[in-house]
């Protein structure tokens, strides 16, 4: 369950000591890579979820998770102790998107998605990347995502703003206007 409050006022928290210490960057990284283990790990999504565990254990299995992944910033390992204390951690990958969000804003970037029916080719996705960085007027930070459905043409989205090229959208328009008449 998302609470966004909850995870902004956390992640706000983490935005200003990462500013002060390690950097941005560095700590969206590390917490992302967490957020991504125990994301696409179903028993330690549990252990962080599930009530039976006690702090100790979470904060255990956490500290190893995080001498797995390599060297953490001891400011994000205080702010997931912080996390494990408050009965908080639950909330890893809501806190870590707001930040990574908070981030993106701080550093004038932007993340969007290029869709199209087929795979693009690096230089297409390089072009719809530097169209949409003029439009925007800020740093694009682009996924390309493949959808048949689509039958052609491609569909961006930076941010709320969709900027839609496909085929299928267009029969819909011609469609609709051939009820009309």
């Amino acid at each position: 369950m998302v609470n966004v409050s909850l995870a902004r006022r956390y992640a706000r928290a983490l935005v200003d000591v990462a500013k002060e210490r390690a950097g941005l960057d560095t700590v969206q990284a590390q917490l992302e890579a967490l957020a991504q283990v125990v994301r696409e790990t179903s028993e330690l999504d549990d252990l962080l979820r599930n009530p039976a565990y006690s702090r100790t254990e979470r904060w255990a299995v956490l500290q190893g998770v995080m001498n797995a992944l390599g060297a953490v910033e001891p400011s994000l390992q205080n702010f997931i102790r912080l996390l494990v204390d408050r009965d908080r951690i639950a909330y890893l990958g809501d806190i870590a998107r707001v930040f990574r969000d908070m981030a993106d804003s701080l550093a004038g970037r932007v993340r969007g998605r290029v869709t199209a029916a087929a795979p693009l080719p690096e230089d297409s996705v390089t072009a719809i990347k530097k169209g949409l960085e003029r439009l925007t007027d800020r740093q694009v930070i682009l996924e390309a995502s493949v959808e048949p459905e689509l039958l052609g043409g491609v569909m961006a989205q930076v941010g709320s703003t969709v900027y839609d090229g496909s085929l299928k959208s267009r029969l819909e328009e011609l469609r609709q206007e051939l009820k009309r008449e």
